[in-house]
């Protein structure tokens, strides 16, 4: 007769008591995976968004960024790499080729002569609007049920998991 096994139970792989349901971490592995798997169909959108306008996933949100950041004067290259959470040299490189497309402008920034100030032209402005429907009725589809406070906290969560990543990757690095 074959000796039975005892179940494998694994190590914690968090030990903060808030983020443990009685004393295992399964719950807590669970989001994680759910918050991968939301990650990749969130960037799976802004692919299909951006193919829809012919541009690179990373284009529509450079596009979009400029559109939501750019004001009466423009947005700088660096404000709008803060805005849209991509690295300034990725939002330079993207900016050059959607200005040669004809997508954006580039004048240079009065008030710091080494900026450039980024705002959409008339055909980035004219693609904007007319994604914008679409757009809309994704993250309808997308965000329905969740109300203004989840919203709010998802932020805060979210925000808070960026602030702690910084010391994350520095630690991984080391």
């Amino acid at each position: 007769m074959a000796k039975q096994q005892k179940a494998y139970v694994p190590p914690l792989t968090v030990s903060h008591p808030a983020l443990l349901l009685e004393g295992r971490d399964m719950r807590f592995r669970d989001t994680l995976y759910l918050l991968v798997l939301v990650l990749g169909q969130l960037l799976d959108c802004r692919e299909a968004f951006g193919k829809r306008a012919g541009l690179t996933g990373s284009q529509f949100a450079v596009l979009f960024g400029v559109a939501y950041s750019q004001g009466e004067a423009g947005v700088t290259i660096r404000a709008l790499a803060h805005h849209v959470h991509m690295a300034d040299t990725h939002v330079t490189t993207e900016v050059g080729r959607m200005a040669r497309r004809g997508l954006l402008e580039k004048r240079p920034n009065a008030a710091d002569g080494r900026s450039v100030l980024v705002t959409l032209s008339g055909a980035g402005r004219a693609l904007v609007e007319e994604l914008a429907p679409y757009i809309r009725s994704v993250n309808d589809s997308l965000f329905e049920g969740i109300g203004a406070e989840d919203l709010e906290r998802m932020r805060a969560i979210l925000g808070r998991l960026a602030g702690n990543n910084a010391a994350v990757q520095a630690a991984l690095k080391g």
